[in-house]
């Protein structure tokens, strides 16, 4: 499926003139099956589900809806501001969520099958360009001409029930969880990968001339590509392994995300996430002849082909396995600006949708719906139309009833059933009780067992400490003895010394200094020799 705008001056040929949506059948032979007319649509402002077209309208404040089971217009929707963008929250077969872009920065939701409408903030400073939604349909993304991306929460954004303002621990109601700011130009494109796990990344594309990897759960950079133009729209493989990205000259860049060897996800390995990758130029496929703008991308859901859709009004095809230009698949006088591989049907044995959706609910402002709230969270007027398809799990009434068919089908609790719960929850307290004072005494015991043990340990503690202090001084002492011997050893050799010396003045006839004390030179003789056998004996008994 793809969409046409309109130009402001139109060639005078004989093919389509009037912008619109188009069903082409892609195989066996490329056909067209049916078309929309009188619908501009620009880029990112289409989104397609199993029974109804939403096209945001090229300049306008409204949107065109659009039956896919009558094959007519079904609605004209308007808004307060321009729509710049939109995508689906939902299965391809469920009821979902329109998700929208303003011209003034913020988010619109309109819950298909309610009427229910929740417009945020204005969180962008410049308008919505593009959005994207997780394959769980639990996050958002919204890029902006701000060069910011916001990551939202479809979840809390839908939620009736919002926390108050004081709350400081919690997020302002309606606001994004966080925001990723890499980008230093407006954002082109932004896509979400296939995974339904915790490991699902989002690529967006920016003026700047990058592509970037995000693990948007935790608002970091996995990888940084670096391109040699600016890209205007991104598509992404079925299996996740390569990007593919339109240049403003017609050509495709392909970023090969297992072109570099990693024993682990090129975008999780550490050794590769803070060097930027620039593809080759082998990379990027170019068709001689042709340099309308890449306007839009999708691959196919086989994952064999690329289509391009161009500023040209002509859809191209390219070869992923040869990596270059194939042929033509459509022909249009006016700018292709979006493309939708629809699923397959055919299949034998598939399962039906649960619910279908015949006709969509107009939008109703919130403040319409919390007019006749209740006590409950809920709004009285809160209303779900749409019909059931798929047979539902009913059969003729059984002859026989067991206590678990009565109970299933018994309006309340049946009394037996309550009666045997209130049985055996008295039994368990009971129970309880007694469990409850043997543990005690266990736990009791355990406790004074463990008191002595750490009575003991505290003694033995005490006493290792007290023998280690008595060592400590003991050891302390010997040395102060050993430094006091050691001293007197000193002095009894320098009184030998001065003995020595003044015997060597006498014999030489030298004047000899009285010495210390009382006597004269032969008394210090003598006490000279007695100093030195007394220290002479103290050295031999050391």
């Amino acid at each position: 499926m793809l969409s046409t705008r309109s130009l402001e001056k139109r060639t005078n040929t004989s093919t389509a003139k009037d912008p619109g949506i188009h069903l082409h059948e892609y195989q066996p032979n490329p056909s067209l099956r049916s078309s929309f007319k009188k619908s501009s649509i620009k880029p990112n402002c289409l989104a397609v589900n199993a029974t109804h077209i939403f096209a945001a309208q090229a300049d306008k404040s409204v949107v065109h809806v659009y039956s896919r089971e009558r094959k007519n217009q079904e609605a004209v929707v308007p808004f307060q501001e321009q729509i710049t963008c939109l995508a689906l929250a939902g299965a391809y077969n469920d009821a979902g969520t329109l998700v929208m872009g303003t011209q003034v920065g913020r988010l619109i939701l309109w819950e298909l099958a309610t009427g229910r409408q929740i417009s945020t903030p204005q969180a962008h400073l410049q308008p919505v360009t593009c959005l994207a939604i997780d394959t769980t349909f639990s996050f958002l993304i919204s890029g902006s001409s701000d060069s910011n991306l916001h990551v939202w929460s479809v979840v809390s954004l839908l939620s009736f029930f919002q926390h108050s303002l004081d709350d400081a621990s919690q997020p302002l109601p309606l606001s994004p969880l966080r925001t990723l700011t890499n980008h230093r130009a407006g954002i082109n494109a932004v896509i979400f990968g296939h995974s339904t796990g915790k490991a699902n990344f989002a690529i967006s594309a920016a003026e700047d001339k990058t592509c970037i990897v995000w693990d948007h759960a935790h608002g970091t950079v996995l990888h940084t590509y670096l391109l040699s133009d600016s890209p205007l729209c991104l598509a992404l493989d079925p299996a996740d392994r390569a990007t593919y990205a339109g240049y403003g000259d017609g050509s495709i860049q392909l970023l090969d995300w297992y072109k570099q060897h990693s024993q682990i996800h090129p975008h999780h390995d550490p050794s590769q996430q803070l060097t930027p990758t620039q593809p080759p130029p082998s990379d990027r496929w170019r068709f001689q002849g042709h340099s309308s703008p890449a306007l839009c991308l999708q691959v196919s859901y086989d994952g064999t082909a690329l289509l391009s859709g161009h500023e040209s009004g002509k859809v191209h095809r390219w070869s992923i396995a040869k990596g270059k230009y194939s042929d033509q698949v459509v022909d249009s006088t006016l700018p292709v600006t979006n493309l939708h591989m629809l699923p397959p049907t055919g299949f034998p044995n598939a399962p039906l949708p649960s619910i279908t959706l015949h006709n969509v609910v107009k939008p109703r402002y919130e403040s319409s719906l919390n007019s006749s709230r209740t006590n409950s969270i809920v709004p009285s007027n809160y209303t779900f139309t749409a019909q059931f398809t798929s047979i539902l799990p009913l059969s003729d009434p059984p002859t026989h009833y067991s206590e678990l068919d009565d109970a299933l089908t018994h309006p309340s609790f049946p009394t037996p059933v309550l009666d045997e719960g209130l049985a055996e929850l008295a039994a368990l307290n009971t129970r309880d009780a007694h469990a409850s004072s043997d543990e005690y005494n266990t736990l009791k015991q355990a406790n004074i067992s463990l008191k002595s043990q750490l009575d003991d340990a505290l003694h033995g503690q005490r006493e290792a400490i007290a023998k280690a202090l008595q060592l400590e001084a003991a050891r302390f002492q010997r040395g102060e003895d050993d430094a006091v011997r050691r001293a007197r050893k000193k002095r009894r050799r320098v009184r030998v010394m001065e003995a020595e010396e003044r015997r060597r003045k006498i014999i030489m006839g030298e004047s000899v200094d009285a010495p210390d004390g009382s006597g004269d030179g032969d008394v210090g003789m003598s006490e000279a020799g007695e100093e030195l056998s007394s220290d002479t004996d103290e050295m031999s008994s050391d």
